[in-house]
């Protein structure tokens, strides 16, 4: 049990004898004590004063005095400040701490609470490679898997491909007719970027084909329907729809191709899946489930024979779900695949990591799936993102400007290659380790700065800033851990002599490192809760700055006496292995050296 924990369980125990009111521990608030005053954890008292009519001083005095009475082995002082009691923790429950936790590579992990969830990330297009908007989603994705799973959940990751639909006819068009035959290995081109090219061609194309429209004396409007290679497209996606086995063939081949680059960049950049499941699979469920809901009258059907639903009452407005042709629209396939991995799974909670473009479709996903009675309406979770940018503004996948994933990954391995090199602190390594070395630091600091900032904010993301060594960057922390590893290496004491240890005295940055790694269970919790690794990016990366501000004051080696060495050294084990962990649900890893 945490510390946090502990005195919010004494003080309402406390209240409730003192003053003879029923108090739940998560009714009191207690925040780490400011560095001001003395004190390690501080219980605010301001909601209990008019309940209680006790002066914030008289009632500081009273819980103070009764608390430390009562558990005389965990505090050893009090203070009371303008409605704030002050508590001190004791330095043997600190080295108590220490001496069970050091060795425990899973410490801040939960045991399995027999949860399963769901979480669905990336969701890429066929018709492009992934770019900077797509890492964020896939660095989200994966390390909010990571944190519950580290919570105690089992966690099943899965990606809908978006493999059909006008966007991929447009580069198979555009392929039939400008690539005169050419392939990714005629090329000798990733084949992600290869039909991504054609998209972009295709773009071209139609935008000089409605100018050439316009001047024979079409409007705008009339031109980008009239368009021949848009009407080449929306043919081909006929042609598609009726199983055409020329357009099959070039539509399998092109995907072919595609998946062979996703899965390069995925290996990469640390992405996994489960399941993978595709639009050309999955876009005629939901069709029975109309029917279903028409009968249940949570569906209407208008004159024109299209169905929709009423969710004017749920503060939105009126959704189609079937179109008057008969044909479903996104939200009717969603509601049908919900209902297929529900019954694959049967998962507690559905999340989905989707752009905050996304939002009201979310809303009425998980509002219709709850009228239907469907068992997956509750636990859907849309992880709402916002977007990426770079300094200089947004990017246009149709233009080509967007941020290519592999090119920015090979951007970040180089910057972080000549950052080091500045350094001049790698010449005992071989050119094998300092090509890993070197995709550790580009990858993580690309990574972290992308994890830090809450996910449902925008951002804009820096190259350069992301790898300095000395700020809220990955790259620090993952200095700060090969350096903590070096002070074990060079420290002589074997993990068999830091297994016991007298009594001993903390200084107080020795016991600001304890306190704060006793937080990390908390933090894993609080983090898989909120989904939000911005959460544990922020702790670790404090966690850091607190070692190194301990180690500018204090020698390990040079210790003023063995025992100091001892709970130093163990403090310096702890820490090294939270970082680790820390960083590993984020999708870091940490070097040995640097």
């Amino acid at each position: 049990m945490s510390v946090v924990t502990q005195i919010k369980e004494a003080t309402a125990k406390a209240i409730n004898h003192l003053f003879s009111i029923e108090l739940q521990a998560n009714d009191v608030l207690v925040n780490e004590t400011k560095p001001e005053f003395a004190g390690d954890y501080t219980v605010v008292l301001f909601t209990f004063i008019k309940q209680l009519k006790k002066s914030p001083d008289a009632l500081g005095q009273e819980l103070g005095e009764y608390i430390v009475a009562q558990h005389s082995s965990l505090f050893t002082g009090f203070n009371v400040i303008k409605g704030f009691l002050n508590l001190t923790v004791s330095d043997s429950y600190w080295l108590a701490f220490l001496g069970t936790n050091y060795q425990n590579p899973g410490f801040g992990q939960a045991a399995d609470n027999g949860q399963k969830v769901m979480v669905e990330y990336s969701s890429p297009n066929t018709n492009k490679p992934l770019h900077l908007g797509h890492l964020r989603n896939n660095f989200l994705g994966r390390s909010i898997a990571e944190i519950l799973k580290a919570s105690g959940n089992e966690v099943v990751k899965t990606c809908i491909v978006n493999d059909r639909g006008i966007h991929i006819c447009k580069s198979m068009i555009a392929w039939q007719l400008f690539a005169n035959g050419a392939t990714p290995k005629t090329e000798g081109k990733k084949g992600d970027h290869f039909v991504g090219d054609y998209y972009v061609k295709f773009n071209d194309a139609y935008k000089k084909e409605i100018e050439d429209l316009k001047v024979k004396g079409k409007t705008q409007e009339e031109a980008e329907k009239e368009a021949p290679i848009m009407k080449a497209t929306q043919q081909m996606l006929l042609d598609w729809e009726a199983d055409k086995p020329d357009v099959m063939e070039l539509w399998h081949n092109m995907n072919s191709w595609v998946y062979e680059g996703f899965a390069i960049t995925y290996k990469k950049i640390g992405s996994d899946f489960d399941k993978t499941y595709y639009e050309s699979n999955t876009y005629l469920l939901g069709k029975d489930l109309v029917d279903t809901g028409l009968a249940k009258g949570v569906f209407f059907q208008k004159e024109d024979g299209s169905v929709w639903i009423d969710l004017t009452a749920d503060g939105l407005d009126e959704k189609i779900v079937r179109r008057k042709d008969g044909t479903s629209v996104y939200i009717t396939q969603d509601i049908g695949l919900a209902e297929q991995k529900q019954k694959e799974f049967n998962s507690a909670q559905s999340i989905y990591v989707v752009g905050d473009e996304q939002n009201y479709h979310f809303k009425v996903l998980k509002l219709i799936c709850q009228k239907l009675g469907l068992p997956s309406a509750d636990g859907i979770f849309h992880l709402s993102y916002g977007m990426v940018e770079l300094p200089t503004g947004k990017m246009k996948s149709r233009e080509g400007t967007v941020v290519d994933a592999d090119d920015l990954v090979e951007e970040m391995i180089n910057i972080a290659r000549q950052k080091t090199e500045e350094l001049g602190k790698v010449k005992d390594f071989t050119t094998e380790e300092l090509a890993e070395l070197y995709d550790i630091i580009g990858l993580g600091a690309l990574k972290f700065f992308l994890l830090r900032v809450d996910p449902r904010k925008k951002m804009v993301f820096n190259p350069e800033e992301s790898i300095d060594f000395h700020g809220f960057t990955g790259p620090f922390i993952q200095y700060t851990h090969a350096r903590i590893k070096s002070i074990i290496r060079k420290s002589g004491i074997t993990q068999s002599t830091t297994s016991n240890h007298k009594a001993a005295t903390l200084f107080p940055s020795e016991k600001a490192i304890a306190l704060h790694l006793e937080m990390f269970p908390s933090v894993l919790e609080e983090a898989a809760t909120n989904h939000d690794p911005s959460k544990v990016a922020i702790y670790i990366f404090n966690l850091a700055k607190t070692f190194n501000s301990f180690y500018t004051e204090h020698s390990i080696a040079n210790a003023e006496s063995e025992e100091k060495k001892i709970v130093r050294l163990q403090l310096s084990q702890l820490t090294a292995q939270v970082i680790k962990t820390g960083m590993n649900v984020l999708g870091i890893r940490v070097p040995e050296r640097m």
